[in-house]
C-alpha cells in the first residue's frame, strides 16, 4: 500500500516480474551453473545415465549453491529488510516511481554483483566490455565499465562454464583410462562379445566410492569459491 492507502500496483508488478525471473537468476548469477554442470559430467563419465536422476542432481546443486551463496544471500536479505523498514517508517513514505524502485533494486542486487565480480574472469570481463563498445550505442558504450552488471552477467556465465568444463575434463580422465584398460583386457582374452560397460560401470562406481568421491568433489566445489 502507498501513503494514500491504495494498492501499490507498480510494486506488485515488479514483485511478480522478479519472482518469475528467480530460476533464471539462480542459474546465471550464482554457483549453481558450475556445480550442476560438474555433477552432470560426473554422471556421464561413470556411465550411469539415470543415477542419480536429473532432479536429484539439481537438488544437490541447489543445496550446495545455498551453502556457497549464504553470505551473499544474507547481505541481500539485510538490504531488503532495510528498505522494508524505511518504507514502513511513519512520515517517510513517498510515492514510488520506476526510477526510485530501480535504484532500490540496484542496491539490493549489489551483493550479487560483488559475488560475480569476484569470480568472473578478468579476460572475460574485458572481452564483454569490448563487445559492448562495438554493439551498444555510443553513449552507453562510453559509460560502460567492466564492473557493470550487464557486463558482469555474461562474463560470469562464461567463466563458470569454462571452470565447470575444466573440472569435468579432469574428472573424465580416470574413467576413460578404466574404459580403455577393460576394453583392451577383454580383447586380449578373446571376450569381444562381452560389452565393456558390463564391467566398467560397476568398476568405476566402486572406485568412486572407495576414494570417497562424492564428499571430495562437493567439498572441492565449495572451496573453489573460497574468499582469499
Amino acid at each position: 500500500m502507498n501513503p494514500t492507502g491504495s494498492p501499490d500496483l507498480l510494486g506488485m508488478a515488479l514483485a511478480i516480474a522478479a519472482l518469475s525471473l528467480v530460476p533464471l537468476t539462480v542459474v546465471t548469477t550464482t554457483s549453481f551453473l558450475k556445480i550442476a554442470l560438474v555433477l552432470v559430467v560426473l554422471r556421464n563419465a561413470i556411465g550411469v545415465q539415470q543415477v542419480p536422476p536429473t532432479l536429484a542432481i539439481y537438488g544437490i546443486a541447489l543445496a550446495m549453491t545455498a551453502f556457497v551463496m549464504a553470505p551473499t544471500l544474507q547481505a541481500v536479505a539485510t538490504e531488503l529488510v532495510a528498505f522494508s523498514s524505511a518504507d514502513s517508517t511513519p512520515g517517510a513514505g513517498q510515492p514510488r516511481t520506476a526510477g526510485t524502485m530501480l535504484k532500490q533494486m540496484q542496491t539490493v542486487a549489489e551483493p550479487i554483483r560483488a559475488f560475480m565480480l569476484r569470480y568472473a574472469g578478468p579476460s572475460q570481463r574485458e572481452a564483454m566490455l569490448d563487445n559492448a563498445r562495438r554493439l551498444w550505442p555510443p553513449d552507453m558504450a562510453k559509460a560502460a565499465t567492466s564492473s557493470d552488471f550487464l557486463i558482469l552477467l555474461p562474463a560470469f556465465v562464461i567463466s563458470e562454464l569454462q571452470a565447470g568444463f575444466e573440472i569435468g575434463f579432469l574428472i573424465y580422465i580416470p574413467f576413460v583410462v578404466i574404459d580403455l584398460l577393460v576394453s583392451n583386457l577383454l580383447m586380449a582374452i578373446g571376450m569381444q562379445s562381452v560389452q565393456a560397460t558390463v564391467l566398467t560401470v560397476p568398476l568405476k562406481m566402486l572406485l568412486f566410492i572407495m576414494v570417497d568421491g562424492w564428499s571430495r568433489l562437493l567439498h572441492a566445489l565449495a572451496l573453489s569459491y573460497q574468499v582469499v
